[in-house]
């Protein structure tokens, strides 16, 4: 959680905020891929049910079937987290929230769970995802607001939404506020998001708190690696630790890489630079084992050849008129792979005419591996 201070107190006070009847605006956690926002997610998660709070996790999919599944998985987790509150049921509003809840898991085909209350025909049962979601958020909202507590959907990888769900929730959040109802969407994605939600209602960009989450300071990198290791024992050097702190860029993935590299090589302590030197290669061919390829190889021949272009900026951006020339080529030619990689998450365009890698270090990657044009 090395700094991430800023977010864990924001979200603890819409907690406290919550306790008092008073408004928050939910959160939206971008940022490039390697820089924790899952974590951070999960540690959110922590806080909200650590104070009783009704929350549920989904992560978003692409892929022909990616709506259904991510709809079925959200009927079944909401269910899931309700059945804390069967023996709540006698109340009315807690009857009335076990119904809609369990309306809305017939709905999106959920089967094996029971809440030992009938469903409400009346309540989400169109197949409608607008609204239904709307219906089941506010009887929950309603339920959990008599207790003090809160309603929370947390959702990873929030840019791969289709529009249909994206656009439901973002609604459902509307009319949450106006009726302050304490029911909020924490999302995690990448750069792009904002300019997702922004196209899925003009409105959304009063809704959220956006915070970008970047790369870590010099010293809060420098932190990430002494403080897990000094708990144990084994200490750095200052030039085995300057030589992490550059090669990991500050990126809290490759921090864990490289940490994770030196435990394996060193033989003693003090860490020195040439252990550094030892880990830092070691954690390098784990990424280029893993972590990179994971990405190249998703991308078509086509789509790797803009990316070759793009490698030649380094970690970038580059302008896409510059892209067209180097691979001889009309902008508007070769928009459709540059579309495509955005589609699949590989990169983002930071400003009008600008393209960059969502990934940290993927350039280098593409150098590493001698792949030419």
């Amino acid at each position: 959680m090395a700094g991430r201070e800023s977010e864990i107190d924001a979200f603890d006070l819409l907690v406290a905020r919550t306790k008092l009847s008073r408004h928050s605006r939910s959160m939206m956690l971008s940022g490039l891929r390697g820089v924790g926002k899952t974590v951070l997610l999960n540690k959110l998660r922590g806080i909200a049910r650590a104070h009783g709070w009704l929350t549920i996790k989904i992560e978003a999919q692409t892929g022909a079937s990616a709506a259904k599944d991510v709809r079925n998985t959200l009927a079944r987790e909401l269910q899931i987290a309700s059945r804390r509150y069967v023996q709540r049921s006698k109340e009315p509003k807690f009857k009335n929230m076990l119904q809609t809840v369990s309306s809305f898991g017939a709905t999106f085909g959920v089967t094996g769970i029971s809440l030992e209350v009938d469903i409400d025909p009346s309540r989400a049962q169109t197949g409608i995802m607008d609204i239904d979601l709307r219906d089941v958020i506010e009887d929950v909202a309603h339920a959990m607001r008599s207790i003090r507590q809160g309603f929370v959907i947390f959702i990873d990888e929030m840019q791969d939404l289709d529009e249909e769900l994206l656009i439901a929730l973002v609604t459902a959040q509307h009319h949450a506020s106006q009726d302050e109802l304490p029911f909020f969407v924490v999302g995690a994605g990448l750069p792009n998001l904002p300019a997702r939600l922004a196209d899925a209602r003009s409105y959304a960009e009063r809704l959220f708190d956006y915070r970008v989450i970047g790369k870590l300071t010099k010293e809060e990198t420098e932190e990430s690696f002494t403080i897990p290791a000094r708990t144990v024992g084994p200490t750095y050097s200052q030039e085995a630790l300057d030589k992490l702190v550059k090669a990991s860029g500050g990126y809290p993935y490759f921090v864990q890489e490289f940490g994770s590299a030196m435990w394996n090589v060193a033989t003693a302590y003090p860490f020195q630079k040439d252990d550094a030197v030892t880990a830092v290669n070691a954690g390098l061919m784990r990424l280029d084992a893993g972590f990179f390829p994971s990405r190249w190889d998703r991308a078509t021949p086509k789509e790797r050849e803009y990316m070759l272009a793009m490698a030649e900026d380094g970690e970038g951006p580059s302008m896409t008129g510059e892209i067209a020339t180097r691979l001889k080529s009309s902008a508007a030619s070769i928009g459709t792979y540059r579309a495509q990689l955005i589609a699949k998450g590989l990169v983002y365009s930071p400003e009008h005419g600008e393209i960059a890698f969502t990934v940290p270090g993927m350039a280098d990657f593409i150098r590493r591996q001698n792949i030419e044009r």
